[in-house]
C-alpha cells in the first residue's frame, strides 16, 4: 500500500453509531430518496454519503442520508445524471440541500414519483424511485393510511 492509498484510507471516517442514529431520526425513518418507510423494507437500510467518500465527502451528518437499499444501489457514487426531457447532465437532489417537495410530487393515489424539475426527473430515473415492488409496497401503505409518510 502507498502512503497516498493509506492516507486516503485513513480520511474516510466511518459512520458513528451516534451519526446512524441521527440521520434515521431526522428522515423519519423513510428512504429520503423514494420516501419508503424503513420499518416494511424486507431490506436494511443505508446510510449514504450525498456527495461520495471516493470524490471527497466526508462522513458529517450534512452529508448523510437515510437510504432504502435499492435507492442506494442505484445512487452508488452518482452526483449528476442525464434530466430525461433535455438530456443534459444535472445534479442529482441532496436532501441536506434541497426540500423534496420543491423538485417531486405524487400522482393522485400516492403510488408514482414525478419529477417537477430537471433534478426531480433525473433523480427518478437515475434512483428508479417507481421500482415495480415499491409501487406495490406504496399500494398496500396507502391502503392501511400509512403512506404517504408525513
Amino acid at each position: 500500500m502507498t502512503s497516498a492509498s493509506v492516507a486516503l484510507a485513513m480520511s474516510k471516517k466511518r459512520v458513528s453509531t451516534r451519526q446512524k442514529q441521527a440521520v434515521i431520526k431526522r428522515a423519519k425513518g423513510c428512504c429520503e430518496y423514494c420516501r419508503s418507510p424503513m420499518q416494511y423494507a424486507v431490506q436494511t437500510f443505508s446510510i449514504e454519503h450525498i456527495f461520495p467518500q471516493h470524490l471527497g465527502g466526508k462522513s458529517t451528518l450534512d452529508n448523510l442520508a437515510l437510504a432504502c437499499q435499492g435507492c442506494n444501489n442505484h445512487k452508488y457514487t452518482k452526483t449528476k445524471a442525464p434530466d430525461p426531457a433535455s438530456g443534459k447532465f444535472v445534479p442529482l437532489y441532496h436532501p441536506r440541500r434541497q426540500r423534496w417537495h420543491d423538485h417531486f410530487a405524487w400522482i393522485h393515489d400516492f403510488t408514482f414519483i414525478i419529477g417537477m424539475t430537471s433534478t426531480g426527473r433525473a433523480t427518478v430515473e437515475a434512483l428508479q424511485l417507481n421500482r415495480d415492488g415499491l409501487i406495490n409496497i406504496r399500494q398496500l401503505l396507502y391502503e392501511t393510511r400509512v403512506h404517504p409518510p408525513k
